[in-house]
């Protein structure tokens, strides 16, 4: 069985979300049958290279709130990432993840998307580090075992662009404007950063339902 998670790299409820994903198919008897794949979609493809904004200038120019309202609203969401055993700071900017994305591919490729997602995210939620600029994700990169040689040839030459931009336009067909949002078995979608528990009962039924 297959699941196909969409998700970006800068959206708090995507790390989140992946933490309780992880921990609901890790307990799962059949998790070592299960593949996942992560997919690509970008909050705001928008973003010129090489533009990165501080996350709470960001959210006060987006939702037009004070400095006070933005540290608050980053406060909840780095609760709910506390409670689920995750570092998280605001000392971070927003930038265009298109880059990201392709090393992700990359990542894929040779076996390592999962722990190379998962370490964009904690450089960037737990460490406040870049994930923007090449140099930046090709050290990312050879963190989780990759040649950076391979990385800053895939990053400048453009390789992986035509997956990402698959991945998006799937999304957008399936009518889907928010992420994390999972497809299980390809039948089942499951939006939105929910509990562990939805995410372990969704697996078993999925499981039950493709094994029946």
């Amino acid at each position: 069985m297959r699941v196909d998670i969409w998700s970006d790299i800068v959206c708090p409820w995507c790390y989140i979300g992946n933490a309780r994903f992880s921990r609901a198919l890790a307990d799962l008897e059949q998790r070592d049958e299960i593949e996942v794949v992560y997919r690509s979609f970008e909050l705001d493809p928008s973003i010129p290279d090489g533009q990165a904004t501080p996350i709470l200038d960001m959210l006060a120019a987006k939702y037009g709130m004070g400095p006070a309202q933005a540290h608050q609203a980053e406060a909840r969401v780095a609760a709910m990432a506390a409670a689920e055993g995750l570092e998280f700071t605001a000392d971070r900017a927003v930038g265009n993840t298109f880059d990201a994305h392709r090393l992700v591919h990359l990542g894929r490729e040779h076996g390592r998307q999962e722990r190379l997602l998962q370490r964009l995210y904690r450089a960037y939620f737990g460490e406040g580090r870049s994930v923007f600029g090449h140099e930046a994700l090709a050290g990312l990169a050879a963190e989780e075992g990759l040649d950076p040689d391979i990385a800053r040839r895939v990053l400048k030459d453009g390789s992986y662009g035509e997956a990402v931009h698959a991945d998006e336009d799937q999304v957008a067909r399936l009518g889907i404007n928010g992420v994390p949002f999972c497809v299980i078995d390809g039948k089942y979608g499951v939006s939105g950063a929910q509990p562990e528990e939805t995410f372990a009962r969704a697996l078993r039924n999925a499981w039950a339902s493709s094994s029946g």
